[in-house]
């Protein structure tokens, strides 16, 4: 049967919820892709996994432990607010009213305040309230989003993608405005607070929300308070100080820059409905500086950064954006392609594990051990038995690799205590001759031998001219560093440093007065300055005095003040050479610089012109492969395009522009010069190169124009 009319509608399908399969490749497999030597590839990642692993979850942990203060004082600042609620005095009444406010200073590294407040979100859930919901100024353009996710996630609202239509259902009651309101979170709350005060089957809560007869706060977290839209968070507010005798509201702000954010994006109208307290969390430099010395400057992780690498890594940290979480990145990418690329990377683990791993390579790795720049000067140094020996016999070889690799390994013990110690001499030294920061220094010791640098020298100097006091203070502190190490020619300094500190003891406390004889033969050319000035008999009594000062004895505390800096001279000469005078250093260290800056520094620029002028480099097809300057018929529409306005001046005419672009591409179609159709420009070839102009336009390599009619401005000049 047949109808009078035919209605037509619009449908919307959305796609299926259902969590497809990835098809992405995994770390293992990304791993495997031209991996050289793969022999050994599956015990190479392996151990780059582990390292990998225990990396992450060491950061991780000294992350929680270094913002453990400032989220105690958090956490206490939450309990006060919500036992202040209980209280009928007037003060306490008036502060009732107000909504309460932590401002929490976290700094510019933005990337890192993630696991803060992820951190700060699960202590709160734990210790004080289930009811903490976290926003970002990306989801919350409008007041209706920001209260749409407040309500969701306090109210628990969102479900797994699987269930698709009950979520449908839920987004539908919350975009209705009688339920997307605070009303409805008051009513929710009041029915849910009793619940969840006695305990959620399934969480862990402590003693101190069960046992507390006052209901949670709720409170809500805004990441990132500068992003937000003023007049959306003011609203926000104005609406939530309406409710506060309903809820026990509190907000936390996640500020980056300065306190005053607050004042400068809302009015005095809106900030005098919050009561105000600020936390300061440490600085990004204070936690590079604590994760370089947990994590790099340890015996205990075997893989090592050279002193380019670490120098790229740091100067990323400095100089774009102070994120700790980024570096960590940068240490894990330099993990990868070391294990990646060096085949005899399969050594860079615990000294059991590299003993038995040296036993087991084949003769192929012991080739590539032989031809180690390392190994070769080693070998060189060896008599020419011993080194026939190396390069023909791989059981003797392997038996040498091990005490190498034993030699290694106490190097890096000895060299971390040694550099500890340096440093707690130097750093308190004026101006900081070698640097303020442990990391300063351990750059300058892996690019050569430090006790031939002119700053080391100064510094020897001026420890000799400290007082006492300051000197034994300081001898105390490197006994102290020295401590924890355990290795024996450590052990045996320390015994040494120890002798001399009681000896310094000892001493008597009055100095030593000089002898007359000498103080006069001192004092004598000083008189001799003030009578002459003839510039050789200045001379003469300049080397005079400093002939008198040699001979001038020296006082018992001078004596061994100079037996104390020659012994820490001893040790610095001993133990802090560069690490590529050792041999098989390349099997734990990284070097390749250019590779991490290449992957963490991007130049998008210089990569969309590499794109556009040799795309046979992202495409890899055959066909696109010219000679330089000449335009690949077969090439994308934006690519000829791109190579015809690079021979144009300033301004360029799109009609010209419009038949160059149809020459080349009647070439591609296979069409004779002599034919009347070649370089004519019909409707397809217009509309491919305008869609091309559009996406240069786009790209931001031409604009429009009003100086010339049918002409654009080329913006950008030389190549890639």
């Amino acid at each position: 049967m047949s109808t009078s009319s035919v209605s037509k509608g619009c449908f919307v399908f959305k796609p299926s919820a259902k969590k497809k399969k990835k098809t992405t490749l995994s770390l293992e497999d990304h791993f495997m892709r031209g991996c050289e030597d793969a022999e050994n590839s599956e015990i190479r990642f392996r151990l780059c996994h582990n390292l990998w692993d225990k990396i992450k979850t060491d950061t991780e942990a000294l992350q929680d432990k270094l913002n453990r203060n400032i989220l105690d004082s958090l956490l206490d600042f939450t309990r006060k607010c919500s036992s202040t609620r209980r209280h009928s005095d007037w003060a306490s009444h008036m502060r009732a009213s107000e909504i309460p406010t932590a401002a929490l200073v976290l700094g510019v590294n933005v990337p890192d305040h993630d696991m803060t407040f992820q951190s700060l979100s699960d202590l709160l859930q734990q210790s004080v309230t289930p009811h903490v919901a976290s926003v970002q100024a990306k989801e919350c353009g409008a007041l209706k989003h920001l209260m749409k996710r407040v309500l969701e996630r306090l109210m628990d609202t969102v479900v797994d993608d699987e269930e698709e239509e009950e979520a449908e259902q839920t987004s539908a009651q919350l975009n209705t405005s009688v339920h997307c309101s605070l009303s409805t979170l008051c009513a929710w709350y009041n029915t849910n607070a009793k619940k969840s005060n006695a305990g959620t089957p399934g969480k862990k809560r402590s003693s101190a929300v069960r046992d507390d007869p006052q209901q949670p706060p709720v409170v809500i977290i805004f990441k990132d308070l500068e992003a937000f839209n003023p007049k959306v968070l003011q609203d926000f507010i104005l609406i939530c100080s309406r409710y506060i005798e309903r809820l026990p509201l509190m907000f936390i702000f996640g500020i980056a820059t300065s306190p005053s954010t607050i004042q400068h994006m809302l009015p005095h109208s809106v900030t005098s409905l919050l009561c105000i307290e600020l936390f300061q969390s440490l600085s990004c430099t204070q936690h590079l500086a604590t994760v370089i010395d947990k994590l790099i400057l340890t015996p205990q992780f075997p893989f090592k950064l050279n002193g380019k690498v670490m120098q790229v890594l740091i100067s990323i940290f400095l100089y774009h954006d102070f994120s700790v979480r980024n570096f960590i990145k940068g240490i894990q990418l330099a993990l990868l392609e070391h294990f990646h690329s060096q085949p005899l990377s399969v050594l860079c683990c615990k000294k059991k594990a590299a003993l038995l791993n040296v036993m087991q390579l084949g003769h192929q790795d012991l080739e590539r051990v032989r031809q180690l720049q390392s190994f070769k000067r080693y070998a060189e140094k060896q008599e020419a038995q011993e080194q026939v020996h190396l390069l023909t016999d791989d059981t003797h070889l392997k038996e040498v690799c091990q005490k190498l690799i034993k030699d290694l390994r106490k190097y890096h013990k000895n060299y971390y205590p040694t550099l500890r110690c340096l440093h707690t001499l130097t750093s308190s030294l004026p101006r900081y001759p070698l640097g303020k920061q442990i990391r300063e220094l351990h750059l300058i010791c892996l690019e050569k031998n430090i006790w031939e640098n002119e700053d080391y020298q100064s510094a020897m100097k001026l420890l000799k001219m400290l007082a006492r006091d300051q000197l034994i203070a300081l001898l105390q502190r490197c006994e102290e560093t020295l401590q924890s190490a355990k290795s024996k020619k450590m052990k045996s300094a320390l015994v040494q440093l120890g002798d001399m500190l009681a000896r310094f003891k000892q001493l008597d406390t009055g100095a030593a007065e000089p002898p007359p004889s000498v103080e006069d033969s001192i004092t004598s050319p000083v008189k001799n300055l003030q009578k002459k000035t003839d510039l050789f008999q200045l001379q003469k009594a300049l080397l005079e005095m400093n002939e008198s000062r040699r001979s001038k004895k020296l006082s018992p505390f001078e004596v061994l003040r100079n037996e104390a800096l020659e012994f820490i001279d001893g040790l610095v000469k001993s133990h802090l050479s560069p690490p590529e005078s050792q041999t098989l250093n390349e099997v734990c260290y990284y070097t390749s610089s250019a590779t991490v800056r290449r992957h963490l520094n991007a130049t998008p620029r210089t990569s969309i012109q590499a794109a556009l002028n040799s795309p046979i480099h992202y495409l890899q097809n055959e066909r696109l492969k010219t000679e330089d300057g000449v335009i690949s018929n077969a090439a994308p529409d934006i690519c000829i395009v791109y190579k015809l306005h690079l021979e144009c001046g300033r301004l360029i005419n799109l009609y010209d522009w419009l038949e160059a672009y149809a020459t080349v591409v009647s070439a591609a179609e296979g069409n004779e010069p002599d034919s009347d159709d070649f370089g004519k420009v019909d409707d397809v070839k217009h509309a491919r190169f305008i869609r091309a102009v559009s996406e240069l336009e786009f790209l931001g390599f031409i604009k429009s124009t009003k100086q010339k009619t049918d002409h654009v401005a080329r913006l950008s000049w030389g190549g890639c």
